[in-house]
């Protein structure tokens, strides 16, 4: 099937003058031009809009998505899983907020009680997930898996004290 911009635009959802400066950039080119002037999309242009589009969900700027898919061992199919493995990650981290957001106002209400520990487990276990994927592959071989785990175990046993520490030392790094 073929798609005009406007077309693509809307199957996609996203705006004719995105899917222009996608071409402008040389990150989404269309198949062709008609005898009209017209862009025109082709299978190949729709599932890397869909790529694309991935990529954008997950914060990756317009810079290094163009790097990714312009790549010419670009894989779709292993990016489709990487996508995956990202979005369930996210998923994971959103599920320790939402579960923490759910104990803290069954806590309000009086139905339950909560320890000063738990009101900050889904934040470290952020900052945790951060920070693993930041420099997890850096340090994980200069110190090895097992002491990795072992710092990510203490981190999630910290006091609310010795969180607020890290954060505002964090803070002052940056």
């Amino acid at each position: 099937m073929e798609y005009t911009v406007q077309k693509l635009g809307q199957l996609a959802g996203v705006s004719t003058r995105t899917l222009r400066f996608y071409d402008e950039i040389g990150m989404l080119r269309p198949a062709r031009i008609n005898s009209s002037g017209y862009r025109i999309y082709g299978q190949k242009e729709v599932d890397l809009l869909q790529q694309i589009l991935f990529y954008r969900a997950l914060g990756v700027s317009l810079e290094n998505i163009k790097a990714i898919v312009s790549e010419p061992t670009f894989d779709g199919s292993i990016a489709l899983r990487e996508h995956r493995d990202k979005l369930l990650e996210k998923r994971e981290q959103l599920d320790a907020l939402i579960a923490n957001v759910n104990k803290t106002i069954a806590v309000t209400e009086g139905s339950m009680t909560m320890t000063n520990q738990e009101k900050f487990a889904g934040f470290k276990q952020k900052m945790i997930d951060e920070h693993e994927k930041k420099y997890g592959e850096e340090i994980r071989a200069n110190y090895g898996d097992e002491q990795v785990d072992k710092s990510n175990k203490k981190m999630k046993g910290m006091t609310e004290e010795q969180y607020a520490e890290v954060e505002k030392l964090g803070a002052d790094v940056t």
